[in-house]
């Protein structure tokens, strides 16, 4: 019979005050003799099965051991005792131990049977081992007791405190939470064995965080403690909570975890205007949507309660100004909403309002969330260009117009305070033609060319307003030209014609149709008049037919048409139009007589007649050269009496060597400089520094008139139509000197009786020089006699 045991000692008992041993049943077949079991070997080992007999006790057997963790003394911890009964105390039995940890963990004696542990055992890593226990004969290895399994049982100390896995903790709750708002919950873990005793049992606890923070003692759950919690006061909490096993008694292990909560934020504070006024200027150039200036209102939320919404409740520049928030710095930014005018308006006043759009209902109680300020704004004077009015100016002429004639008055005005005087110009780029003209002070816009619809129906120019004060400040509009069309166009043929007309053609034959043009482009559109020419009203041989259509056709008058009579026929044919005034040209229509077959083709139209004229051609084309040759002598020979005409004195080289040079100081370049003195140019600051590079000398010049013009010089109209009408003659004169540039050499150089009067070739002292020849010269020199010639003691002069 196997039994176990395990002695009573204190050491390996460890204070429980109690032996456990545990009795089973074994398989082992005994002989009850007198109510004591008592094993069946009194007879020969092997007769044994023979001698068994039919009723059978079975032994008492164990099944499992028990042994506390954590052992820490130097010795092998004893865990208890295999025994057999056939086991006498002589060594004839041999125990074997087998299973999980034999001879690692766990040995045995094999002569007693004691186990022992000889390493440290931790219920937490491992909380049992099955063995399997077997006594053997130690002298024939035979089994003494058939092989049994147990258990050896690892008993829980209390030695693992209770662990926090997930901490620390990062938790948040909004600001101004009721008491007991739940903000997270923490569970803390004990590996101890939870069924044996209270290591296992933990109790939660706060150590840190009060008094705004409770944890419950069973769940761990934290809950807010205190009413009123403000963000904008406090907003971070570290709170230490402490999990202790052995239901928070003494002596148990505890374990600590950090919750850091966060307070957000709610819309629990009005915004406020640090200022109730602010001051801002604006110049009045400003253009439309330009920033005039920043208003801030402050909150003490954050995020999306913060936000802001500007907007003007009130004042007198609501509909001059404009309002928008920048979403990034939750700031008003005020804009100019029109153009101001310094003029006008010099300052305004704006109620601006910022309020929170996102509210909750439960703050309602602290607002109102909304808050005003007063923004005085002044605008600010600058020199601004001249302003036309209107700004667009679309002007209809005809083009028959006079030279000089006004077509339109363009009007601009300073409109600042100072109101200066205006300077008119074209911008010659948009004129390259030169067509127009405007008056530097009036404004009246005139022609200066002729104008020519067919060559350029539109135009488009700009005209310039200069402050007279100040050049700098230019405006500009722009003026569209549309010239209108009146009947100064002949209608003529589209084209050349030629026809050709059969030898047996017959009387009514169509030869050809001609039809014309004209540049002009009335209203009721065009219409066409054919006729023949009076001259070949009453000619035999061919008619004409006005088909209503703009078209005519040509028809033959007879037949019997002969080549050897008459090869070419030339018919003139008169085209006029519906304009008024009516206007006609005459077209020439060329007809050859040619030979046909039957079926009209045309086969020749008298080859040999085109050989006498060739023969003929080198006669007449030496005449045609001869009278060539004469134009062209005569044309040279007017050219040189008129340049003769145009230079009548004439100097002399040998005489005068040293004494032809000439300097324009106030007049022109001569006949190559044409842009000398347009004052249109010199009013125009664009097209005065083109010119300025070309001619540094007229800079004095154009800074000078801008002074001396009077403001109230208004030139009579036909006057500027003279000198316009005037000017366009002597553009179109080859041969005229610029109007600019009068040079006369009366009285002075070859033909004078004073000849030279430079100073060239004059002595360098008045002292050495007489001056009586002066009285020789005639009255024409009187004053100069006067001026430099001697006198006598009785003041006669010599």
């Amino acid at each position: 019979m196997w039994t176990s045991g395990r002695m009573s000692n204190a050491k390996n008992l460890l204070g429980l005050g109690v032996s456990l041993y545990f009795w089973g049943l074994m398989d082992l077949t005994t002989t009850v003799l007198s109510g004591s079991a008592r094993p069946l070997t009194e007879g020969p080992e092997d007769n044994l099965s023979d001698k068994l007999h039919q009723r059978m006790k079975r032994s008492w057997v164990w099944n499992q051991f028990f042994v506390l963790e954590e052992y820490t003394g130097t010795d092998p911890l004893y865990v208890g005792k295999l025994h057999s009964d056939m086991d006498r105390g002589d060594g004839s039995i041999k125990y074997i131990l087998s299973g999980e940890g034999a001879g690692i963990v766990f040995t045995i004696d094999d002569t007693t049977g004691d186990i022992h542990a000889i390493q440290r055992l931790d219920r937490e890593e491992r909380s049992q081992y099955t063995l399997r226990a077997q006594a053997l004969d130690r002298r024939t290895g035979r089994p003494m007791e058939p092989e049994s399994e147990f258990i050896i049982k690892i008993q829980d100390i209390n030695d693992n405190e209770p662990k926090f896995l997930d901490g620390p903790y990062v938790a948040s709750v909004p600001e101004m939470s009721p008491v007991g708002t739940s903000v997270i919950q923490v569970t803390a873990t004990d590996a101890d064995d939870p069924t044996y005793g209270n290591s296992a049992r933990v109790v939660y606890s706060i150590l840190q965080g009060q008094p705004y923070f409770s944890v419950d003692s069973r769940t761990g759950l934290i809950r807010t403690a205190l009413m009123n919690m403000d963000r904008e006061a406090k907003e971070y909490y570290e709170v230490i909570i402490q999990a202790k096993d052995m239901g928070g008694q003494l002596g148990g292990l505890a374990g600590t975890t950090t919750v850091n909560i966060t307070l957000s934020d709610v819309n629990d504070n009005p915004p406020r205007f640090p200022q109730k006024h602010y001051q801002m200027s604006v110049l009045e150039s400003a253009p439309v949507s330009s920033t005039v200036g920043r208003v801030v209102a402050k909150d003490l939320d954050e995020g999306i309660n913060a936000e802001m919404k500007y907007s003007l409740v009130d004042g007198d520049g609501l509909d001059v100004f404009d309002i928008n928030t920048d979403p990034n710095y939750q700031v008003g930014i005020i804009t100019v909403r029109k153009p101001l005018s310094f003029e006008s308006k010099k300052s305004y006043t704006l109620k601006v309002e910022g309020a929170n759009p996102h509210l909750e209902m439960r703050f309602l109680n602290l607002g109102p969330f909304r808050d005003t300020t007063t923004v005085h704004i002044s605008v600010e004077d600058v020199d601004e260009p001249p302003v036309f009015e209107p700004s667009f100016y679309f002007v209809e002429v005809p083009e028959d117009v006079e030279i000089g004639t006004t077509i339109q008055i363009i009007s601009a005005k300073d409109p600042d305070v100072t109101n200066n005087s205006i300077r008119y110009s074209i911008d010659r780029s948009s004129d390259p033609g030169r067509f127009f003209y405007v008056d530097i002070t009036s404004g009246a816009l005139m022609t200066a060319r002729p104008l020519d619809r067919e060559d350029v129906s539109w135009h488009n120019i700009t005209v310039l307003a200069m402050e007279l004060n100040n050049p700098s400040q230019v405006g500009s509009v722009s003026v569209t030209v549309k010239v209108l069309d009146v009947n100064d166009n002949a209608p003529e043929f589209a084209r050349f014609y030629e026809a050709f007309v059969c030898e047996n053609a017959k009387a009514g034959q169509l030869i050809q149709t001609v039809s014309a043009i004209d540049r002009d482009d009335p209203q009721d559109g065009q219409h066409f008049y054919y006729s023949l020419a009076p001259e070949a009203a009453n000619n035999p041989n061919f008619t004409l037919r006005d088909n209503q259509d703009n078209t005519a056709w040509i028809l033959t008058r007879r037949s019997g048409f002969r080549q050897r009579e008459q090869n070419t026929f030339y018919l003139p044919i008169l085209i006029s139009d519906n304009g008024r005034p009516v206007l006609s040209s005459t077209g020439t229509l060329t007809v050859h007589v040619c030979s046909c077959d039957d079926d009209g083709m045309v086969m020749s139209c008298n080859a040999e007649a085109y050989v006498l004229p060739v023969s003929l051609s080198r006669g007449a084309l030496i005449a045609i050269l001869a009278c060539i040759f004469v134009l062209l002598v005569l044309v040279l020979l007017i050219l040189s009496m008129r340049r003769q005409r145009k230079q009548p004195y004439i100097i002399d080289e040998e005489e005068n060597i040293h004494e032809n040079i000439v300097r324009y100081d106030d007049e022109g370049g001569g006949e190559e400089d044409t842009e000398a003195f347009d004052i249109a140019a010199m009013w125009n600051p664009r097209e005065a520094q083109l010119v300025l590079k070309n001619r540094q000398d007229m800079l004095p010049e154009i800074e000078s008139l801008s002074r001396y013009v009077p403001q109230t010089c208004i030139m009579d109209s036909n006057v500027h139509n003279y000198v316009l009408a005037k000017l366009y003659e002597a553009d179109m004169d080859l041969w005229a000197p610029p109007f600019d540039s009068l040079q006369t050499y009366m009285f002075e150089g070859n033909g004078s009786v004073a000849e030279s009067l430079s100073s060239l070739q004059s002595v360098t002292t008045d002292s050495d020089q007489s001056y009586d020849y002066l009285t020789d010269w005639g009255p024409r020199f009187k004053k100069l006699a006067e001026m430099y010639g001697a006198t006598d003691s009785s003041g006669a002069l010599w």
